[in-house]
């Protein structure tokens, strides 16, 4: 089957993120973190099924197993009643700066929600504040990770690791995760360097290559078990920034991309659409839905003894 990229409807945004397929409803979901949209499109014609509108700017969001929505804004993880427009807070961030926010997540296997910040406009050897936070099925979340520039693409290797695109650093960092969702100390799994980009999102297909966007390189890069570099997807846009693999049968790519982030630019004919890349071989992993019961807990917990991803090797 040859290979195609088309774009899916005609939706644009201005910084389209963290795009998840889900089975149950048979949509694609995604976000316009600039524009505080969290938006569903039919995975064929592209047609737009729901548009929720909430303060930006977002980061990112997952689909509880009740239907509401666990969404990270700037500072807050708040839980979201799309029928009623109800909200929940349930945690706030340890630290309030400018330059700081709450940026990509993803549901891990107990049905906790993990998500990372993005601290940008750092001085020279200035330390990132935030780090990875678990909003845990009880409503609690905990802190597990230090030192992350610009979280994105938080997932779950076939190897059981959590793996992490730190943007700022240019650089995908693997750390061990024992039963409890405790990390180890984090490892350089690849680098982008060469690439001449950073990456972004991220998604494991069903072979285990770790698929990134390559923000700044107009392309999608795929990488084995070991880190190696063995796919690319070059791309009609400037800025792709995530993706995920659906669709009906599950072996679809959706790509969203960028038109105005705040600090990249671009004004192409397709830059701002969801690309929909068909015939390039892959295949879903099944999908997962957040389990959080929304107990309002607010408080972060911060164990004294946390990896930091500064000390990556």
């Amino acid at each position: 089957m040859t290979m195609t990229v088309s774009p899916l409807g005609q939706i644009r945004t201005r910084l389209g993120e963290c795009p998840v397929w889900d089975d149950k409803t048979g949509l694609l979901w995604l976000v316009d973190g600039r524009a505080g949209l969290i938006i569903a499109l039919d995975p064929a014609s592209g047609v737009m099924r729901r548009r929720i509108e909430l303060p930006a700017p977002l980061g990112s969001f997952a689909i509880n197993a009740d239907g509401r929505l666990i969404v990270a804004t700037r500072r807050e993880i708040i839980l979201f009643e799309p029928q009623t427009g109800e909200t929940e807070k349930l945690a706030e961030l340890e630290v309030d700066h400018p330059n700081l926010r709450l940026n990509d997540g993803v549901v891990l296997p107990d049905g906790s929600f993990l998500v990372g910040t993005m601290h940008i406009f750092r001085e020279p050897g200035e330390a990132p504040l935030g780090g990875l936070y678990r909003l845990r099925p009880d409503g609690v979340t905990e802190k597990l990770a230090t030192g992350i520039g610009v979280t994105n693409g938080p997932r779950i290797g076939p190897d059981g690791c959590l793996y992490v695109a730190d943007s700022a650093a240019r650089r995908i960092l693997r750390f061990e995760l024992d039963g409890d969702f405790r990390l180890g100390a984090p490892e350089i799994f690849a680098t982008t360097e060469k690439l001449d980009s950073a990456p972004d999102g991220c998604v494991f297909d069903s072979d285990g290559v770790l698929w990134t966007a390559l923000v700044h390189a107009s392309a999608l890069a795929g990488f084995d078990r070991a880190g190696s570099l063995t796919r690319r997807i070059d791309l009609p846009v400037a800025h792709p920034a995530s993706l995920c693999i659906g669709g009906p049968d599950g072996n679809a790519i959706f790509v969203t991309t960028i038109t105005d982030s705040g600090r990249l630019l671009a004004n192409g004919p397709l830059d701002g659409h969801v690309l929909r890349i068909d015939g390039a071989g892959v295949a879903a992993q099944p999908g997962m839905r957040a389990n959080i019961a929304g107990a309002a807990r607010r408080e972060i917990l911060i164990p004294a003894d946390i990896p930091d991803a500064a000390e990556a090797r």
